[in-house]
């Protein structure tokens, strides 16, 4: 299963080139690509989204929240805080949501790597 950041999805919905890109198109046509529900918050949240990628976006596959997430969550983003590096909100929220799915995470976003070298995280980053 992979799961689509944020920053890859908007590439892949804008036309941009990248592996990132190209995995994406793959995954929709393996049907194994979902998305998680922040990522579907962010892409919305752009006050300028065209209609027809909303309409596509709420028409992927979401990846539910598994009880005592927000308790896995906040204790993930303590522990990357702990170690003095950043963690925002919704990339520790993104990565919680792979983790407990075991997804690898497809993005351009860099901010993801401590998460692989804390705590596993399953990363394609790719731009």
């Amino acid at each position: 299963m992979l799961c689509l950041d944020t920053s890859s999805l908007i590439a892949y919905l804008e036309g941009a080139e990248g592996e990132d890109v190209s995995i994406i198109d793959q995954a929709f046509a393996d049907q194994v690509g979902v998305v998680t529900p922040i990522t579907v918050t962010e892409v919305l949240s752009d006050p300028s989204l065209d209609k027809n990628v909303r309409e596509v976006i709420l028409q992927l596959p979401v990846l539910p929240l598994s009880e005592g997430f927000w308790e896995r969550a906040g204790l993930l983003r303590a522990k990357i805080l702990r170690g003095g590096h950043k963690a925002k909100l919704a990339d520790t929220l993104i990565a919680q949501c792979c983790l407990d799915h075991r997804a690898t995470l497809v993005t351009r976003d860099r901010d993801f790597r401590i998460f692989e070298r804390t705590v596993g995280l399953k990363l394609l980053e790719k731009g």
